[in-house]
């Protein structure tokens, strides 16, 4: 079906027009809403967030879809600078990448939960790497959450929307629900 058939069809047009394929009609319910009309839970503005990877294209991405949203957003290019930022200044919510130089994220995060000051901030891990998203599953380290990269706008802040609390402010889960979550996510 061509656009100008799912057009009719939105709009209500009750004849559709002669194409060189088959015309079918699809009742306007069936087709899905726009993403920026799907209600969105949004956490609070001004919440914090630290963004740490050794992708610029990938910290830029992130920041165009944060920012607008009503979020701080501080970087970090390796997992030493990010885990001093985090001890300096500590965020509301952390998106980490796995594989960097040097501090990998796993050392990241290691290194966060261990120090009392960054413990409870909820962290978002992410990887475009197929090893280190098999390592990340196969792990035990308390991550709140997982994003395989490349990643959606909405993908983003569904994941930021699992984390929120009543008052609207990214929390650390139970880490039974956490690893049930995870589990959940790898198999679908």
């Amino acid at each position: 079906m061509g656009i100008l058939d799912r057009l009719r069809a939105t709009f209500g047009a009750e004849t559709p027009v002669l194409s060189s394929g088959p015309t079918t009609i699809i009742p306007p319910a069936a087709i899905p809403l726009e993403r920026r009309s799907r209600h969105r839970i949004n956490a609070r503005r001004g919440t914090k967030v630290l963004m740490i990877d050794d992708s610029r294209t990938v910290l830029a991405a992130l920041r165009k879809m944060m920012q607008p949203g009503g979020f701080v957003v501080t970087e970090a290019l390796d997992g030493e600078s990010g885990f001093e930022q985090a001890r300096a200044t500590p965020p509301d919510l952390i998106f980490l990448d796995i594989v960097m130089p040097g501090m990998n994220g796993f050392a990241a995060l290691r290194a966060l939960r261990r120090e009392p000051i960054t413990r409870d901030i909820p962290v978002i891990m992410m990887s475009g790497n197929e090893y280190a998203t098999e390592q990340f599953f196969g792990s035990r380290i308390p991550a709140d959450d997982f994003m395989k990269k490349p990643f959606s706008r909405l993908e983003v802040f569904a994941r930021v929307e699992r984390l929120l609390d009543l008052s609207m402010v990214p929390r650390r889960r139970a880490p039974s629900t956490v690893r049930a979550t995870l589990v959940a996510a790898e198999a679908g």
